[in-house]
């Protein structure tokens, strides 16, 4: 069955250690994208997910600039991060291993995140809705986020970033033959 994610029931939030000891937390707003899922035959399955990277949130105006900026996520000449499966594994029951290419900054490289089937339930304006939960960990430079600072205890943030999505989606409308 194929799902389209509801940007305003999604949430997309990134994490990062800042001087090596506390960790900074980011949102992104509006992702949009389809999902390829059946219960009864998950590793068929596909997802392709856009999230405008000019959203990022961090609470603070400043670094949320800079992190749009040719130093970080260059939002003005790469307005999207993407992330399309090529594979998807069953791990139980309702978790997943999902492989797939993630674009940053119009770099490709294979990423792997961790799936959670949170439910399908009953929607009364959908018909229905899903919902998942996944997270990926991955190191920054290897998208070209190569900005840093050195410090005195390491750098000033860290390679290694999380992210974290909590994706609900609807059924995508089948078109009736005319």
């Amino acid at each position: 069955m194929k799902w389209q994610i509801d940007p305003s029931h999604t949430s997309i939030g990134a994490k990062v250690k800042h001087m090596m000891v506390s960790t900074v937390r980011g949102s992104f707003a509006g992702a949009t994208g389809t999902i390829e899922f059946d219960p009864a035959s998950p590793q068929s399955g596909s997802v392709e997910l856009h999230i405008p990277a000019a959203s990022i949130d961090t609470g603070d105006e400043k670094r949320d600039g800079h992190l749009r900026s040719a130093d970080f996520l260059n939002t003005e000449q790469f307005p999207e991060i993407v992330f399309k499966s090529t594979k998807v594994t069953s791990a139980t029951k309702d978790q997943f291993v999902v492989v797939g290419d993630l674009t940053i900054r119009g770099t490709t490289k294979p990423a792997t995140v961790n799936v959670e089937l949170a439910g399908v339930t009953a929607d009364p304006r959908a018909g229905q809705r899903a919902a998942f939960d996944a997270t990926a960990t991955f190191d920054r430079t290897q998208w070209g986020l190569v900005w840093n600072m050195p410090i005195p205890s390491g750098v000033l943030v860290s390679e290694k970033i999380t992210l974290e999505a909590n994706v609900a989606a609807t059924p995508v409308a089948v078109a009736v033959a005319a």
